[in-house]
């Protein structure tokens, strides 16, 4: 094997490698994130890809990112989600637990369905 042919794989396994640990880390703020919403918010909030919140004025979280850019949440959910009905107790998280929770929105938020096509 030449020094080339060697380098090159060396190079794209440090990649492979760069990659899966990332993808692991993801998984593991993901996974914070939602036991963190399990934890404070499914009392009331639908928190998974299906079912329904059990409040009538409280959201499904798989929904929010049809209502608000998921990353705009941050400065609330670190100052204190306050809303406007008066069943909902005020929470106020860390820094650390807001990219976690962010995290776990994003990862279960509904695609938009698009219109069906005319095209035939």
């Amino acid at each position: 094997m030449t020094a080339k042919v060697f380098s090159s794989l060396m190079v794209g396994c440090i990649m492979l490698f760069g990659l899966t640990a990332a993808a692991q880390d993801t998984i593991r703020l993901e996974q914070r994130g939602r036991a963190l919403v399990e934890r404070h918010c499914s009392r009331c909030h639908a928190i998974d890809i299906t079912g329904s919140s059990t409040h009538p004025e409280a959201p499904p979280f798989r929904t929010l990112g049809t209502r608000y850019p998921i990353d705009s949440l941050a400065e609330a959910l670190a100052e204190g989600l306050v809303t406007g009905h008066p069943d909902m107790p005020e929470f106020m998280f860390e820094v650390h637990d807001v990219g976690a929770i962010l995290a776990y929105l994003q990862s279960i938020q509904q695609q938009q369905k698009s219109e069906p096509s005319n095209h035939r």
